[in-house]
C-alpha cells in the first residue's frame, strides 16, 4: 500500500466526517477499530451538519472529494448489503452536481477528437446544458446531407478525467484491501472485487464510443417496444471522448405536472416504465442501469425516451432465470420453490438445507401479502432477500446488486408518477410471460438448440486436439535423442503444457469423447 494512497484516505476520512457523513452508519454492529473511528470521526463534524439531510450531507462530501467520489457514491447505491438499504436509498438520490469546465476545454477536446475545429463541425455550438462527474453536454446544430439542419447533443468527457481516476481508484482499493485485512467478515462481501467491478465500469464509461455502442444495441433490442425510444447515434461525430446524438425534446419523468398538463397520463407511464425495465432485464439481458428521472423523457408522441447509456447492466439467460423465478415465486408465495432456484443456480451452499432457506423466505414474503400495494417495494423485498445471503454464507453477487440498484430507482420514478402505483400487478404480466415461455415448450426447445450449438463447437474443436496430442505424441518421441541436460529443459517446457507429456491422441479422443457425451445427456 503506497503512502500517498493512504494520506488521500485519511483526508478523505477527514472531508467525510466534517461534513458529516459518518453520520449515516450505525456503529454498535462494528468491529472495535472501525467503530472507534466512526465515533471519532463524529467528533469532527460542523455545527452546521445538524441542519441537513443525510443526502445532502453525503452530497457535499463527495462532491468535495471529487468526481471519482461521486461516482463511488453512486456505485455504493448498488450495495444495500455493504452499507444498509437506508443508506443506499440514500446514495441513490446521490446526482452528479459537478460545475462545468470552461467551454474552450470543450472545443479544444473536439477538435483533438474529431480532427476539425467546432466551427467547422457545428453550424452552432452552445454554452455546458448540464454537467456530471464524467462529461458534461452541450446543445449544437449539425448540417446533414440533404442541407438540413438537426438538433444534437454533443457529450464531452473531462479533460483529465482519465488520470483523477486512476489516482483515486487506487485509494478505493487501498481502503477496501485495510477493511478486509482488518475484519475478516468483510471478506464475504468481496469489497476488492467491487471495487474492481468500478473500476471496470469507468473503464468502459470513459470511452463514449462504448456508450454509442450500447445506445444502438439497446435500439436493435428495444425496436418493437411499444411506447419507448432511444435517441440515434451521429457516428460521424463520434470518438472516444465525444459522443453526439439526436437531441431530446420532451418533458422530464420528473415534471409530473407539466406532463399531465401535455395530456400524458402519470400512472400509465410509471407502469410503462416498469414494464420497459423488466422487459430489458428479463427479455433480453441488457438493461439501461441509470434510470432516473433525469435520464427519462416522454417525448410529443408519448414515449418514454431514456438518454445517458454510461452505465448498463446485463443478465445471462440462467441468472434471467434465477430472477423472473424468485419474482414469480414471491407473487405465488411459493418459498420452497425460490429456495430450490437457489440451491440450483450454487448460489446456497450444500450444507444448508433447501427447507430452512425457503423458512426464511417465508418470514420476507408473508409481510407483503398483507399490505396495501401503495406500501409494498419490490426493491425492499430483493434488499431483504440479499440481508438473508449472510446466513446462509451466500456469495454476493454483483450483477444481481447492479439490477436490485436499478429496480430500486426505477421503483422511485414510478411512485413519483404514481403514489398508489401497484408494482407487483404492473410487473406479472412481464414476469409470467417470461415464465411461460422459457419453463414452457418454447422454452424447452430453445434450451436444446442452445445445447447442439454448445456440441457442435465441441465436435469442431476434436480435429483440432486431436492434431496437438499427436505433435505432443511426435515431440516426446524425440526426447531420449537429446543430451541429458537439455532432456530435462525439454521435459521442463512440456510439464508447463496444459498436457502431461505422456498424452497421445487416444486420451484427447477419449476426452472429447466424453464431452460429447455429457452435453447430450444435458440435452436429453
Amino acid at each position: 500500500m503506497g503512502v500517498a494512497s493512504l494520506f488521500r484516505l485519511a483526508r478523505a476520512g477527514l472531508v467525510l466526517a466534517r461534513e458529516g457523513a459518518f453520520s449515516l452508519v450505525e456503529p454498535d454492529p462494528l468491529p472495535f477499530l472501525p467503530r472507534l473511528a466512526i465515533r471519532v470521526g463524529r467528533k469532527l463534524e460542523r455545527r452546521r451538519v445538524a441542519a441537513r439531510g443525510k443526502a445532502e450531507r453525503l452530497t457535499t462530501a463527495l462532491n468535495r472529494l471529487g468526481p471519482s467520489w461521486v461516482k463511488l457514491g453512486q456505485f455504493l447505491a448498488t450495495r444495500p448489503d455493504l452499507v444498509g438499504a437506508e443508506n443506499a436509498e440514500s446514495f441513490g438520490r446521490l446526482r452528479d452536481q459537478i460545475a462545468p469546465f470552461p467551454r474552450a476545454e470543450a472545443e479544444a477536446t473536439i477538435a483533438k477528437a474529431l480532427g476539425a475545429p467546432v466551427t467547422t463541425l457545428f453550424r452552432t455550438f452552445s454554452d455546458p446544458v448540464a454537467a456530471a462527474s464524467i462529461a458534461q453536454v452541450h446543445r449544437a446544430e449539425v448540417e446533414g446531407p440533404d442541407g438540413i439542419l438537426r438538433t444534437v447533443a454533443v457529450k464531452i468527457l473531462r479533460p483529465g478525467i482519465r488520470r483523477r481516476f486512476a489516482r483515486d481508484l487506487d485509494t478505493f482499493f487501498t481502503g477496501a484491501r485495510l477493511i478486509e485485512r482488518l475484519d475478516r467478515t468483510a471478506r464475504r462481501l468481496r469489497l476488492v472485487a467491487s471495487v474492481e467491478r468500478l473500476e471496470r465500469s469507468v473503464i468502459l464509461e470513459m470511452d463514449l464510443r462504448l456508450e454509442a455502442a450500447a445506445l444502438s444495441e439497446m435500439a436493435e433490442t428495444m425496436a418493437g417496444e411499444e411506447g419507448f425510444r432511444v435517441p440515434k447515434v451521429d457516428w460521424q461525430h463520434t470518438a472516444r471522448d465525444v459522443l453526439t446524438l439526436e437531441w431530446v425534446d420532451g418533458i422530464k419523468l420528473s415534471k409530473v405536472a407539466e406532463l399531465a398538463a401535455a395530456g400524458h397520463r402519470p400512472a400509465a407511464l410509471a407502469r410503462r416504465v416498469l414494464q420497459i425495465f423488466l422487459s430489458q432485464a428479463l427479455r433480453d439481458g441488457f438493461f439501461h442501469a441509470d434510470m432516473h428521472q433525469g435520464n427519462l423523457f416522454v417525448d410529443r408522441a408519448g414515449n418514454i425516451v431514456a438518454v445517458d447509456y454510461g452505465i448498463t447492466g446485463r443478465l445471462s439467460r440462467a441468472e434471467r432465470r434465477f430472477l423472473a423465478e424468485i419474482l414469480y415465486g414471491f407473487l405465488r408465495r411459493d418459498y420452497r420453490r425460490i429456495a430450490a432456484v437457489h440451491r440450483e443456480a450454487g448460489y446456497v451452499p450444500a450444507r444448508h438445507s433447501t427447507e430452512d432457506f425457503a423458512q426464511a423466505l417465508r418470514a420476507i414474503g408473508e409481510p407483503i401479502h398483507r399490505l396495501h400495494a401503495r406500501d409494498i417495494s419490490m426493491a425492499r423485498v430483493l434488499t431483504q432477500l440479499f440481508e438473508v445471503t449472510e446466513m446462509f454464507d451466500m456469495e454476493t453477487r454483483p450483477e444481481l446488486l447492479l439490477l436490485q440498484k436499478t429496480m430500486m430507482v426505477v421503483e422511485g420514478v414510478a411512485r413519483s408518477l404514481d403514489p398508489d402505483f401497484d408494482m407487483w400487478s404492473a410487473s406479472e404480466p412481464v414476469i409470467a410471460e417470461w415464465v411461460a415461455r422459457h419453463k414452457g415448450p418454447v422454452g424447452m426447445v430453445e434450451d436444446a438448440v442452445e445445447a447442439m450449438g454448445s456440441i457442435g463447437r465441441l465436435l469442431t474443436a476434436v480435429p483440432v486436439l486431436a492434431d496437438r496430442a499427436q505433435r505432443l505424441a511426435r515431440e516426446s518421441e524425440h526426447l531420449d535423442d537429446l543430451p541429458p541436460g537439455d532432456r530435462r529443459d525439454a521435459e521442463d517446457a512440456e510439464r508447463r503444457r496444459w498436457l502431461p507429456r505422456s498424452a497421445s491422441a487416444a486420451v484427447f479422443w477419449v476426452i472429447a469423447g466424453a464431452l460429447v457425451v455429457i452435453a447430450i445427456t444435458a440435452v436429453w
